[in-house]
């Protein structure tokens, strides 16, 4: 029982990323989803990259990090943002401060939802 509800809250997060995704790029013009399934893919190899990826990159520039007291962070976010729409058909980001601002609304609907959710 215990599997399932985890299994359930990872496909709810999964799709809650899909949707704010699909919000994200209805509010921004330079960032692209042709449809759910682009969403859906996108959700979870950015949570994907979170997870294994971002761990890696957040050791790797901890002094930059700490020098810009953490702001350097929204610079890793918009990396795998960027990264992410890099080599997903039907899922395209313009340049970097649009995947800053995407990755932003997309972490604070992801962040809200989640909460409501949970």
């Amino acid at each position: 029982m215990i599997v399932y509800h985890e299994a359930m809250k990872i496909i709810t997060r999964i799709l809650v990323t899909a949707l704010a995704l699909l919000i994200t790029a209805r509010l921004i013009t330079g960032i692209d989803v042709e449809g759910i399934y682009p969403a859906i893919i996108a959700a979870l190899i950015l949570g994907i990259l979170n997870v294994v990826v971002k761990p890696i990159l957040v050791i790797l520039t901890l002094p930059v990090t700490i020098v810009t007291l953490g702001l350097f962070m929204f610079v890793i976010n918009a990396g795998l943002f960027m990264f992410t729409a890099s080599f997903i058909q039907g899922f395209s980001v313009s340049g970097f401060w649009i995947a800053l601002l995407g990755s932003l609304i997309v972490s604070v609907i992801s962040a809200v939802a989640n909460n409501i959710l949970t």
